[in-house]
């Protein structure tokens, strides 16, 4: 009883009864000046009442007597002289009833069913916890695939990037962390998806068992850049309020690439140049801070483990967003289109991918077989174009040798999903691989 009364008293405390009212004094490259609101700050949102109905937006620029306004929508019908009123700072209130439910970046449900404010209203922009205060990076996960268990191990509070082009089986890999890592709740970020999309995901890809723990904020493609740009800042709020719980989290953000295209937009007209390949200056620091706010928590508080996704056209992985993130991340997962053509999935690039909680996520033993595996991979990749070509005599490198009769079952352990046993099941795998593969060979030799 009392977590309802909780909710309404959360509801109540939100509204108000002072309104602040300016009026819209002249429109100029797709923004809006407003003047009376001298109490205005930065990044506030305001309402614009117009001839067509309610247009929202947000302070990009602050002037004496005048602030610029972006709009979330199309400015048609809107007139010198119209009501514009002033809604305060974006904040968002989760609460542990939002599991299990799809919301917009303002905290509003999508699923057609009420949804309450939680106690505490939250910054979008908040502060990563200080560093000192922060814990490292804990145990290994589960993860429900087999190359994710042993090959390219992910921690609790561990931060990584998935990186690949579009149609190469992003969507369905970041389905299968939201349904088999170990975690409490998890949290997805979907930005500028399409909008046929987002039920195809909840209820085809990630499915009930998935949606059972998850909380899905979304913004659609066709939405203004601002409420892309907010849809992945609303989802980390999200996270570190069950983080701050004392729950374990994972985020997964889908994508980094269409965060980094929204904060563009918006820089852009807020009279930003773009500098960076056509991004702002402020990009960086946009990315950075949205990963740094994920990771280890504060001692008596959760962890943040994140998935970001980065779309990079061609595999150009020194394009700025991804060049940024992966130089803020614990670790990064590269897919590729020719594996993916092949027909094994998860596409991933072993060879080109990390993940920096090795070696200290792995015992001795496990180490070996990982560094024999990604060796043995990497003879085989270089002399691939021989092989294929017939070039290669048997016996010329022992290393090759080996490969040759390796690479088959290697990368078909790298497509499977995880043994009910886990993390220790997966490395029986790859060790009988291993060995077969040993002993295929001596038998041969003999």
């Amino acid at each position: 009883m009392a977590s309802v009364f909780d909710g309404l008293l959360a509801e109540i405390a939100s509204a108000t009864t002072i309104r602040r009212i300016g009026r819209v004094l002249e429109t100029r490259q797709g923004t809006v000046v407003v003047i009376g609101l001298d109490e205005a700050t930065l990044g506030d949102r305001v309402a614009i009442q117009s001839g067509t109905g309610r247009v929202e937006g947000e302070v990009l620029r602050l002037a004496p007597g005048a602030a610029t306004v972006l709009p979330d929508g199309p400015g048609d019908g809107m007139a010198i002289g119209d009501r514009v009123e002033l809604l305060g700072r974006s904040d968002i209130a989760p609460d542990n009833s939002w599991i299990g439910r799809i919301i917009d970046p303002y905290g509003r449900p999508l699923d057609g069913r009420p949804l309450m404010r939680g106690r505490k209203p939250r910054a979008l922009r908040a502060a990563a916890p200080a560093a000192a205060t922060r814990r490292r990076l804990g145990g290994r996960l589960e993860t429900g695939v087999a190359v994710f268990d042993t090959l390219l191990p992910l921690v609790r509070g561990q931060r990584i990037g998935l990186f690949a082009g579009s149609g190469v089986g992003k969507s369905s890999l970041l389905a299968k962390f939201a349904q088999g890592v170990e975690t409490d709740v998890v949290v997805i970020a979907l930005v500028g998806e399409r909008g046929r999309e987002l039920r195809e995901f909840t209820e085809k890809v990630l499915g009930p068992a998935g949606m059972a723990r998850s909380v899905v904020v979304t913004a659609t493609s066709d939405q203004s850049p601002l409420t892309r740009r907010l849809c992945a800042l609303s989802a980390m709020a999200v996270a570190e309020h069950f983080r701050d719980s004392g729950m374990h989290v994972l985020l997964l953000v889908d994508s980094v690439t269409r965060f980094a295209e929204a904060h563009r937009e918006v820089a852009l007209a807020g009279g930003e140049a773009a500098s960076l390949r056509g991004y702002p200056p402020s990009l960086s620091h946009a990315i950075m801070g949205l990963a740094e706010r994920a990771g280890p928590g504060p001692e008596g508080s959760g962890d943040i483990t994140a998935v970001f996704s980065v779309l990079v056209a061609g595999s150009d992985m020194d394009e700025p967003v991804a060049d940024i993130l992966r130089g803020v991340l614990d670790g990064h997962v590269i897919l590729d289109r020719r594996i993916a053509e092949r027909g094994r999935f998860p596409a991933i690039d072993l060879l080109r991918s990390v993940s920096r909680s090795l070696p200290d996520a792995a015992t001795e033993d496990e180490n070996a077989m990982i560094v024999d595996a990604r060796r043995l991979l990497g003879a085989y990749d270089r002399a691939e174009l021989m092989i294929q070509a017939g070039l290669y005599a048997a016996g010329s490198d022992p290393v090759i040798d080996r490969a040759i009769r390796l690479w088959p079952m290697l990368d078909a352990f790298l497509a499977e999903s995880a043994p009910a046993t886990g993390i220790a099941g997966s490395f029986e795998r790859l060790r009988a691989s291993l060995n077969a593969a040993s002993l295929r060979g001596a038998g041969l030799q003999g």
